[in-house]
């Protein structure tokens, strides 16, 4: 997932959008057919994740205990991810996507609008510190929303600022996911975790953000009274 990016060349903007029309109606008929189908979602975008991420281990590292190491640690990352995914409710599981994509969302409008200083430049040269910011706005907003949303109360009161605090903290993680991968393809010396999904690229650029967050949620979401 890319902050402030220019436009997709006209060339492409047809297939991204193709793309991205199917891929929004497999994962919402998903979350409308519920279980087994959720689950089996779950599962088959858990496994290419683990596919593309060995890939970029493989590709990053040299044959040893290291790259042996790297590629467990990323097989526990994304089956601790899909475990905490299938174990949210329906309710809970949408409104940690929706504050991934907020967070995509007011990253790149609020880096493209503003600019300066870059986060990590060597990493992931387009994202800035403004560009976070923006993340951690939307996220906290759409957050406290949705805890409007399932209460019914638009009231000041301590749950609604705590809401919009826990949907900024997870921007945070969500674009802490985002260098991982970055981090990881720039070591591997490629644009995409694959080619799986034309014009996107593959399974992980598109759900870098929402693993690390599952993990963060499904504790939050046990220690909710």
């Amino acid at each position: 997932m890319v902050e402030g990016n220019p436009q997709p060349k006209k060339s492409d903007l047809g297939v991204r959008t193709a793309s991205a029309i199917v891929m929004l109606a497999v994962a919402g008929g998903a979350l409308w057919a519920g279980d087994p189908w959720l689950d089996l979602f779950i599962v088959l975008v858990a496994l290419a994740c683990v596919v593309e991420f060995a890939r970029l281990v493989t590709l990053a590292t040299s044959p040893g205990l290291g790259r042996l190491a790297a590629l467990l640690a990323g097989l526990a990352y994304v089956a601790l991810a899909a475990s905490a995914l299938v174990q949210l409710p329906v309710g809970a599981l949408l409104g940690v996507i929706l504050i991934v994509i907020a967070t995509d969302t007011g990253a790149y409008f609020s880096g493209r609008t503003f600019g300066g200083p870059k986060i990590a430049p060597k990493i992931s040269p387009s994202k800035t510190w403004a560009g976070l910011l923006g993340g951690m706005l939307a996220a906290g907003l759409v957050s406290a929303a949705t805890f409007v949303w399932n209460t019914g109360e638009l009231v000041l009161r301590p749950m609604l600022f705590i809401a919009f605090a826990i949907g900024a903290v997870l921007a945070v993680v969500a674009q802490s996911g985002d260098f991982l991968e970055s981090w990881l393809k720039r070591k591997a010396g490629v644009k995409d975790s694959s080619n799986l999904i034309p014009g996107h690229g593959g399974v992980f650029d598109r759900v870098d953000g929402l693993l690390p967050v599952a993990i963060v949620a499904l504790p939050l979401w046990l220690m909710h009274p």
